[in-house]
């Protein structure tokens, strides 16, 4: 089919078995020229797997439709304008440094330092020293003052990601830090005070740990005034498609060899069928991968194939779940049923009748109720 408009158009599609049915095609398919992406140096790939976050990251950075993801950016904003400690709890590759750097870049202190630190990278002898710095002389090895990361985001934001790896004995000495804001460089005889705002992040159960005596109770209630839990990407309804061309089109501005590389039809199927327990990081470099195998105007569904990896499978994941902790029976619903919808259609080749019967529904009807139920493109 080949359809030119300036306006929506619906395709149809007839034939004896099936009759007369819509044709959902969501996607824009074009035909630009793009040159090959192995034409890219090894620098220029370097860069282009560097998923750090720009530090003028804002909240228009943050590409959403998701109502819930638009709620938390709502939040966030709010958070910006006060002076009140944040958690941001999320699995791996969430986006959580993006709303750090978003929240510092929309408050007050935007024009004072901000500055990330990997609390699960901490050597154990060595965090007092890489918190709250040292002075010369203080231990082997220490021929000068050397400030700690406190002092390096005073008057700004220090970003603890990881948060949830520290261990207790820094727990203890962090929290006085923030409670009373003065530290002591090691070596140091007098006190500093410091005004820093602190955001953490964290993909484990805070609570959990504390009922495990892992976390402490009162650390966690410091810190945890301004709370943000951002969804996994594969809960984000509409968001997927929508993140994969956005995260495209921004690896099209480190290389002039993606610019108007498009990702097919085919291909976008495929991505909205995965998981992505990886979330954003995950389909971001999929993606890149994807670009390198590509010598064609668009991303195709081999492409992307060929850019996953395959995962060992766990057939009882969803009885697993901790109840404890609540859970959402209908994202779990909505998992399964964009899961397998797309993979249905993909087998029959993209016959609804086929793939309705595939998976146990009355007809093609059932599913495109299902599919428009789920958003399932």
């Amino acid at each position: 089919m080949l359809g030119k408009t300036k306006y929506s158009a619906c395709f149809y599609q007839s034939s004896k078995e099936q009759g007369a049915q819509e044709v959902k095609i969501p996607f824009e398919i074009s035909a630009e020229y793009t040159p090959p992406v192995t034409k890219l140096t090894t620098t220029q790939l370097t860069e282009l797997t560097n998923d750090g976050v720009s530090s003028s990251a804002a909240f228009e950075n943050i590409i959403t439709q998701n109502p819930v993801m638009l709620r938390l950016k709502y939040q966030a904003e709010i958070l910006a304008k006060r002076e009140v400690p944040v958690l941001i709890q999320g699995e791996t590759g969430t986006g959580k440094e993006l709303f750090a750097r978003a929240i510092h870049n929309a408050s007050s202190r935007a024009d004072k330092p901000f500055v990330a630190v990997n609390c699960g990278a901490f050597p154990s002898e060595l965090v007092d020293s890489m918190l709250f710095g040292h002075k010369k002389g203080a231990f082997t090895g220490a021929s000068a003052d050397r400030q700690g990361y406190f002092q390096q985001a005073n008057g700004g934001t220090l970003f603890l990601d990881e948060f949830g790896e520290l261990e207790p004995s820094v727990q203890v000495r962090l929290l006085r830090a923030l409670q009373e804001g003065v530290i002591t460089p090691v070596g140091a005889v007098k006190e500093e005070s410091v005004n820093v705002r602190i955001i953490t992040a964290t993909h484990r159960n805070l609570m959990q740990a504390i009922h495990d005596g892992h976390f402490r109770e009162d650390l966690f209630y410091r810190v945890a005034v301004g709370v943000l839990s951002l969804p996994p990407l594969r809960e984000r309804q509409g968001d997927i498609a929508l993140l994969a061309d956005a995260l495209l089109m921004d690896m099209a501005k480190q290389d002039v060899a993606l610019i108007n590389k498009k990702i097919s039809a085919n291909a976008k199927n495929i991505i909205l069928s995965q998981l992505w327990p990886g979330n954003i990081r995950e389909l971001r470099s999929t993606l890149l991968r994807a670009s390198l195998w590509s010598s064609e105007d668009a991303i195709s569904a081999d492409d992307i194939k060929q850019a996953l990896f395959d995962r060992p499978q766990n057939n009882t994941s969803l009885l697993e779940k901790d109840i404890s902790q609540g859970i959402d029976i209908q994202n779990i619903i909505s998992d399964l049923v964009r899961h397998y919808i797309p993979k249905a259609l993909a087998h029959s080749n993209g016959s609804k009748s086929k793939a309705a019967e595939l998976l146990g529904l009355k007809n093609y009807q059932t599913l495109t109720n299902w599919m428009d139920k789920y958003d399932v493109k």
